[in-house]
C-alpha cells in the first residue's frame, strides 16, 4: 500500500464528531448567519430540511387566517426547528425569524434522515431534543389552562434560561416585552407590571440585559 493512500483511508475512517458537526465555527455549506428580523423560513414555504440554531435566537410564530400572529417559541442555541419535514410535512406551518443576529445550520431532509440512521450520537441528540420538546408542549398546555399570567411569565423566563437542564444560562437573549406578552397570552402592560415585580423581589436582574435567578422557581412551584 502506497503512503499516498494512507491519509485518504484514514480520513474515510474518521469518526463522526457530533460537537464538531453542530458547533463548527467556520462557515460552510448549509450554514448561514441571519440579521435581526430576517426570516429563516415563512409560513407556507416548502419544507425541505431541518434547522439547528448555532448562535443567537430565533422566534417561531404562527399567523391565523384572521391575520393574528402568535409567538409559540423563542429558540436558543442548541435547538432544532423545522423538524416536521421528517414526518411528511411538505410546507411550513409557521414562520421562523431571527430575534438577533443568528447562525443557523440547515440539513436537507435526506441528509438528516441518513444522519439519524447512520450516526448513533446524532440520533441520540435529536431524540433527546424531540422528547424534551414533547414534554414542553404538554407542560405549555397545562400552563395555559391552569396557571395565572404571572406564573406563565415566570415559567417562560425559566424555560428561556434553560433551568432544569444540564447547562442553564442566566442571561437571556434580547427579547421584548411585546414578544413575552404574545408568548404567554397577556398584554404588554401586564408583562411590564410583573417584570418590575420580579425585579423588586430579586427574581431577575434587568439592567440592559435580562438575567434570571433561580429564586424565580419558587413562584412557579408555589400552589
Amino acid at each position: 500500500m502506497s503512503s499516498t493512500t494512507r491519509p485518504i483511508e484514514a480520513k474515510k475512517r474518521r469518526r463522526f464528531n457530533l460537537g464538531e458537526f453542530l458547533n463548527a465555527e467556520a462557515d460552510g455549506a448549509g450554514r448561514r448567519t441571519y440579521r435581526k428580523g430576517e426570516v429563516v423560513f415563512s409560513q407556507g414555504d416548502p419544507a425541505t430540511g431541518v434547522h439547528y440554531l448555532q448562535k443567537g435566537s430565533v422566534r417561531l410564530s404562527v399567523l391565523s387566517r384572521s391575520g393574528k400572529e402568535a409567538v409559540v417559541a423563542l429558540l436558543v442555541p442548541g435547538d432544532f426547528f423545522g423538524e416536521g419535514v421528517l414526518a411528511g410535512q411538505s410546507i411550513r406551518i409557521g414562520t421562523a425569524t431571527a430575534a438577533m443576529s443568528s447562525t443557523v445550520l440547515t440539513v436537507p431532509k435526506d441528509d438528516m434522515t441518513a444522519l439519524i440512521h447512520k450516526e448513533p450520537a446524532f440520533s441520540d441528540r435529536f431524540l433527546s431534543h424531540m422528547l424534551t420538546r414533547n414534554i414542553r408542549i404538554e407542560a405549555d398546555l397545562v400552563d395555559q389552562l391552569f396557571n395565572s399570567s404571572e406564573k406563565r411569565l415566570a415559567r417562560t423566563l425559566l424555560l428561556l434560561a434553560r433551568y432544569g437542564e444540564a447547562h442553564p444560562q442566566r442571561a437571556l437573549p434580547r427579547i421584548s416585552q411585546e414578544t413575552l406578552a404574545e408568548m404567554i397570552g397577556a398584554t404588554r402592560s401586564r408583562v411590564n407590571f410583573f417584570m418590575n415585580k420580579f425585579k423588586k423581589l430579586g427574581f431577575i436582574d434587568y439592567n440592559g440585559s435580562l438575567k434570571v435567578n433561580s429564586a424565580l422557581l419558587g413562584l412557579v412551584l408555589l400552589d
